[in-house]
């Protein structure tokens, strides 16, 4: 049977098949900006040779990178140094697995991981990173909050909105749709300011902290998942707006037909 339109007749096969792509659509972004929140891969860096370059410091490089006072200077130092990759939450660097008894670049090689604690989230950003003195970015500082904030926004605007749909479907009711579409128009304008400050937040550090020659810097697929998810999230906010909002008005005109 097909869905049932707000007064109890049954929906027209159009606005139902822009329900369901909108809904797939939906679901296929919620799982893009999950799966993009729970990765490593947002940026990332290449160095020629990491093994070599760990080498010359030893362990002290790893240990400066895991420890809990390091600075964003020093482990953005390492990121460059040891094909680092960031996300969201964590960052990373591949060393060799045995720095006493390194021989040749073919030695066996470990990622190691960190995460960004709350309070590393929240931190002040300074105009010459790892100098405490030179004062506040305040560019910098708003960026990455945001990054850190606007994805379970966006997460949470399109929970809110399923919700609100499940209700329109116990309901019986086309119109609530709208809600839902608007929803995640919002949702998509949450992911693509996330998706801004990122890309901005990464042109200001590196202009702060330029890359080495031998060292090159490119977007990660966890940061591709989050372009993907923002229009696949107006797509079906477009979608559920339309069926709503149309659904609505050929049933007024109907309606004014058979009085008439």
């Amino acid at each position: 049977l097909f869905p049932y339109s707000s007064k109890g007749t049954m929906m027209d096969n159009r606005f139902a098949t822009a329900l369901v792509i909108a809904c797939v659509l939906s679901l296929i972004s919620t799982i893009y900006m999950a799966a993009s929140i729970g990765t490593d891969f947002w940026y990332e860096y290449h160095t020629l040779s990491p093994a070599e370059n760990v080498s010359e410091a030893g362990r002290s490089i790893l240990d400066e990178f895991v420890s809990e006072e390091a600075d964003e200077k020093t482990y953005t130092d390492a990121l460059f140094r040891c094909n680092g990759t960031v996300g969201l939450w964590r960052r990373c660097i591949t060393v060799p697995k045995n720095f006493h008894w390194y021989n040749s670049p073919e030695t066996g090689m470990t990622t190691n991981c960190i995460s960004f604690s709350l309070s590393d989230q929240f931190m002040e950003k300074y105009i010459e990173p790892g100098n405490h003195n030179s004062g506040t970015d305040l560019n910098r500082t708003y960026l990455w909050r945001l990054q850190f904030l606007l994805p379970f926004v966006s997460l949470g605007l399109m929970c809110f909105g399923a919700l609100i749909g499940l209700c329109a479907c116990a309901c019986r009711s086309l119109y609530p749709a709208i809600a839902t579409g608007v929803l995640h128009f919002l949702a998509g304008l949450c992911t693509l300011g996330l998706v801004g400050c990122y890309v901005a937040g990464i042109e200001l550090l590196h202009k702060k902290l330029p890359l080495p020659d031998d060292v090159r810097g490119e977007f990660g697929w966890s940061f591709c998942l989050a372009c993907v998810s923002a229009p696949l999230q107006f797509m079906a906010a477009a979608l559920f707006i339309w069926a709503a909002r149309t659904n609505r008005k050929e049933f007024t005109l109907l309606k004014a037909y058979r009085v008439a």
